[in-house]
């Protein structure tokens, strides 16, 4: 008995420390450490912001934008590693849509694309470097537009895509509070990272005309969306009542029970 215990804790011991381990890899990389040894813009500042950031969230680390080996302090910086190091600007959407293939192909055909080139925004410009956040329309906002041009256009933009959001993100929490109590959202989740993906490509069109036209769709499948989550919410509600008075019925049997038994104790 005891050398099972003693098997059993070993195994749940080693399962906490691969789990641990996976868990801060990017966080323990050569670049964090070597860097974060350092000052100013190549050092603790990047590094600090980096800590901040929904990259460091998704444990996407240095490495994975740009390259090289995180494990070896020689060779992290090593050409033979894949180290790619620093893109010139109007190279950093190539850089950046490595991964966010879709936006990239919408930026490049938007007007802040087409003019990269010659010193137009790029993703840093309004995503910033190191220090990404989770991505929503506060991005567009009049004191970042108007470092370029004018608010208005940015805001009638914004105002066509706010209802879409809102239901985004109120679906968001819906499926998490479904997933909380036992659902299988694997589906709706999946349609809904789907839906928020293109939609988020759509506005990285900056074309007020496209986003108007285009916009209708996303509602309707966010309509179907909001649908499937209703049913399993009603089906929720009919769980809680079924539970619920199988408490009341509990309690008062019990109640029921008392009763005889004292009735019982009487005589």
């Amino acid at each position: 008995m005891k050398k099972i215990l003693l098997n059993n804790l070993f195994f749940f011991l080693m399962i906490f420390l691969l789990t641990s381990a996976t868990a801060s890899a990017a966080a323990t990389s050569v670049c964090i450490e070597c860097h974060g040894g350092l000052s100013g813009q190549l050092g603790e500042i990047p590094t600090a912001e980096w800590h901040t950031s929904v990259h460091a969230v998704h444990r996407v680390s240095c490495h994975d934008c740009h390259g090289g080996d995180p494990t070896d302090y020689v060779e992290a910086m090593s050409s033979d590693r894949g180290f790619i190091g620093v893109p010139d600007y109007a190279e950093v959407p190539a850089f950046c849509g490595r991964c966010h293939v879709g936006v990239e192909e919408d930026y490049r055909a938007s007007l802040h694309g087409q003019v990269v080139e010659f010193g137009g925004p790029n993703c840093v410009s309004c995503h910033e470097n190191h220090a990404v956040q989770v991505a929503t329309i506060d991005l567009i906002n009049d004191i970042s537009c108007s470092r370029c041009h004018t608010y208005d256009k940015p805001a009638l933009i914004k105002q066509e895509i706010s209802d879409t959001e809102a239901m985004l993100s109120r679906l968001e929490a819906s499926i998490a509070s479904l997933y909380r109590v036992g659902f299988d959202t694997g589906r709706l989740q999946d349609e809904l990272f789907s839906t928020r993906n293109n939609f988020r490509r759509l506005f990285h069109s900056v074309d007020i005309e496209k986003i108007r036209a285009e916009t209708a769709g996303f509602d309707a499948d966010l309509a179907e969306t909001k649908a499937t989550i209703d049913e399993l919410e009603e089906t929720l509600g009919q769980r809680k009542l079924v539970g619920g008075a199988l408490v009341l019925l509990l309690i008062l049997g019990g109640c029921i029970a008392l009763l005889i038994r004292r009735t019982f104790e009487n005589r």
